[in-house]
């Protein structure tokens, strides 16, 4: 849960940039698009942060199994 908060820092800091950005220059095309980046990265890590200690999935080893290549 730690890597969650900590990753969630990064959009985080990305929406902040797009509200200075907006308030510095009231330009909404480049606002929108620092908005939208965060978004994705925030669900980006919602849905990928949670498997970070996944090691994957094992198969068992087929002792019959012969390789083509040989």
């Amino acid at each position: 849960m730690r890597a969650m908060r900590a990753y969630f820092l990064i959009p985080l800091g990305i929406a902040i940039v797009a509200i200075v950005y907006w308030l510095a220059t009231y330009e909404p095309a480049g606002s929108v698009m620092l908005l939208i980046f965060s978004i994705a990265m925030a669900v980006m890590g919602w849905i990928l942060v949670p498997t970070l200690n996944d090691v994957g999935p094992t198969a068992p080893i087929d002792p019959d199994f012969e390789d083509p290549g040989r």
